[in-house]
């Protein structure tokens, strides 16, 4: 297997909080990654670094063979390296026409170097009907993000990243708050990702979700990675008695 992000002995402070501690971690070409653990594990901060929203204390990061410079990451350039993050919150403008959402920042041009607005609303339609599946019958850049569904706002996201090249797409609890019906489709959407022969890391607090869809989990406790397995290593039920051991052990602690 071939690696698209490898991370070593990722370390992280906030004065004397330690967030990250010693973290390595492999992510393959073509793999679904579930990223598990309780509030204050340490995965917002990992992300973080994967993503340029700052550097470790310490440590290193491949990215398709090349060598961060942490001195030169940012949120900006690591999508040149082909990282794309998707937000459970504001990862659309919902007030905005949806071909603008998908293009912002990144605008399709003309001859004269003017925004291509035809070329990016045909776009747009294709989205909309081949990643998200909603009936070209009827179907308008023009309108505001606002008419799609929670679920479909994840997928326009979701979509709108494998548009541009993205290798790896991260995607931080993008289920929250959605109905049953919505989060089938944000998990079908997911697996077009891996469907795409591109990698994800699913953040979530939802253990089956991320059991049904992963390749691989990794559970995170107090800044450490305290299980990597494979899907075919581990069971629902074993995953989740692992989980509720870690939880029970923070509870301990802060007693």
């Amino acid at each position: 297997m071939s690696f698209i992000l490898r991370l070593n002995h990722i370390s992280k402070s906030f004065g004397a909080v330690l967030a990250l501690k010693d973290v390595s971690l492999d992510l393959g070409d073509n793999e679904i990654l579930g990223l598990l653990g309780d509030n204050g594990a340490g995965k917002s901060t990992l992300v973080k670094i994967i993503s340029g929203i700052f550097p470790p204390d310490s440590g290193s990061m491949c990215v398709n063979g090349e060598t961060i410079d942490f001195r030169r990451y940012s949120g900006a350039r690591s999508r040149r390296f082909g990282i794309e993050t998707v937000h459970q919150d504001h990862a659309l403008a919902e007030k905005q026409p949806l071909w603008r959402n998908v293009f912002v920042g990144r605008h399709l041009k003309n001859g004269l170097g003017f925004i291509h607005a035809a070329e990016e609303k045909r776009e747009t339609l294709k989205l909309l009907h081949n990643v998200i599946g909603l009936p070209a019958e009827g179907l308008d850049p023009d309108l505001p993000a606002s008419v799609l569904s929670g679920g479909e706002r994840q997928g326009l996201a979701i979509g709108r990243a494998m548009y541009f090249q993205s290798h790896l797409i991260i995607l931080d609890e993008p289920t929250t708050a959605l109905s049953l019906h919505e989060t089938e489709k944000v998990l079908g959407f997911i697996k077009k990702i891996k469907e795409a022969g591109k990698a994800c890391i699913f953040i979530s607090h939802n253990i089956a979700q991320v059991f049904a869809v992963a390749d691989r989990c990794v559970v995170m406790d107090r800044g450490e990675i305290v299980a990597d397995e494979s899907k075919n290593e581990m069971t629902l039920e074993s995953l989740t008695k692992l989980l509720i051991s870690f939880n029970r052990r923070q509870e301990i602690l802060h007693v």
